[in-house]
């Protein structure tokens, strides 16, 4: 524009358009659970499923019931070991996989057309949780040298191959040490989204 960027009211109205698509209601988590939680078969659900919604995905961690290994209560019997109940449980992993495979495209195609989010899945037994293949979306991000020097320095000892790579690593160790605050904070925003979203239109 003529003498300089776009008016305030324009900046205002793109970066409020911007930040709602970033942020993910409670009512949208709670659509997407209780879909799945009236779609999905009894049988895979040992447990309530756990559902993870963002922009791009949905999760669907389902549990399926732990094996049972003998315990060397007879005579000559020994006690499973680590190693055996690990590969038991990958076994096990591995045979929900590939018999719930065509069901579970199934749900994911129908799942994909009500919510335009791509379905991702994984299995939990006992211990042991996988996660199938699922969406690596890319983030764009400007970082000033002092926070590029931390990512240097982490591929330089060899904690990872690439700046990108460097990021993710980085992203995923603050989420195991600020789990807890991170839900509180997701819960506020869904609230404050939820909130907005039921105010007078602008």
């Amino acid at each position: 524009m003529p003498g300089g960027g776009p008016p305030a009211a324009v900046c205002g109205a793109l970066e409020r358009a911007c930040n709602d698509d970033y942020m993910i209601t409670n009512e949208i988590q709670e659509r997407v659970r209780g879909w799945f939680a009236g779609r999905l078969p009894e049988e895979w659900m040992a447990d309530r499923p756990r559902v993870t919604v963002d922009r791009e995905e949905v999760t669907v961690v389902l549990t399926v019931p732990d094996v049972e290994l003998a315990t060397g209560g007879s005579e000559g019997e020994e006690t499973p070991s680590e190693v055996e109940l690990a590969e038991a449980r990958a076994g096990r992993a591995r045979a929900f996989r590939e018999e719930t495979r065509e069901h579970r495209m199934e749900i994911a195609r129908e799942a994909q057309h009500r919510f335009e989010r791509k379905v991702s899945w994984g299995v939990r037994v006992g211990e042991r949780e996988e996660l199938w293949t699922h969406v690596a979306a890319p983030v764009m991000t400007r970082l000033r040298q002092p926070e590029r020097l931390v990512l240097d320095t982490l591929v330089e000892a060899g904690v990872a191959r690439s700046r990108s790579e460097a990021l993710s690593w980085c992203v995923r160790l603050v989420g195991q040490h600020e789990g807890d605050w991170l839900t509180e904070l997701r819960d506020a925003m869904g609230a404050v989204a939820d909130v907005r979203g039921r105010g007078p239109a602008a």
